[in-house]
């Protein structure tokens, strides 16, 4: 597919997005931020309704897009925007589902490792197990800001998983015991994609519920109220 043209998922052009991309799971939340934060914020594509935006933060140009849920659909969105458009960096702003005893609903998690029960990796040939991983330049500055913000944000292991109900019912007591912070669906194919394309990703996250206390957010809670994680990902970018 020649570089300067519309993808089946993508109807921007060349040069619609910025640099920088954030990228939430639900497009709606990327229509929130957009209008809630960007200055002159444009659609520039919204192909099956995943919809992109591009405007401009404190003067710098910045895109937004939805990357549907799971790892097909973000390896899809994240692959084209890094080789067909451009893109340079791509910072996911999601939700997940805490595991350590002591995360709290609306606490912000990041993505140091990203690990997975997917396949995705099987079709890079690898002669062994990939460990994905976030850009350090992009983790050391998104720590920075949160710390001048006063925002608390623990770093570690996520979990990137296929299932959302999944089969076994040992699965999070064993990802628990192994430290893992919190799971979603998107972060460990973002990750190989920047690493095979050579350039950067990050997974922001806000705790929308706890797997063992129970307790958790409202959908519109989920698309509105993750301020800190999406202000520190904007000053991000």
């Amino acid at each position: 597919m020649a570089a300067n043209t519309q993808t089946p998922h993508n109807s921007g052009e060349k040069g619609d997005f910025a640099k920088t991309v954030l990228m939430p799971g639900d497009p709606l939340r990327a229509k929130y931020i957009a209008e809630t934060y960007l200055e002159n914020p444009r659609l520039v594509t919204s192909v099956r309704n995943m919809l992109g935006y591009t405007g401009t933060y404190k003067g710098k140009e910045i895109s937004v897009m939805g990357s549907g849920m799971g790892m097909p659909s973000i390896g899809i969105y994240s692959y084209e925007l890094f080789n067909f458009y451009d893109v340079e960096n791509i910072i996911r702003i999601g939700s997940a589902g805490a595991l350590q005893d002591d995360l709290e609903v609306m606490d912000v998690v990041i993505g140091m490792g990203a690990c997975t029960d997917s396949n995705y990796a099987a079709q890079f040939g690898l002669p062994g197990t990939f460990a994905p991983t976030a850009d350090y330049g992009l983790l050391r500055r998104a720590v920075e800001i949160a710390e001048k913000q006063g925002t608390k944000v623990v770093v570690g292991n996520i979990l990137s998983s296929d299932s959302f109900y999944n089969g076994n019912p040992n699965a999070n007591d064993l990802w628990k015991s192994m430290g893992v912070l919190a799971i979603e669906m998107e972060a460990a194919a973002l990750y190989m994609n920047a690493a095979k394309a050579k350039k950067k990703a990050l997974c922001i996250l806000t705790v929308s519920d706890h797997i063992y206390s129970g307790k958790e957010l409202s959908a519109e809670e989920r698309q509105v109220g993750f301020h800190r994680m999406m202000e520190i990902a904007l000053e991000l970018a």
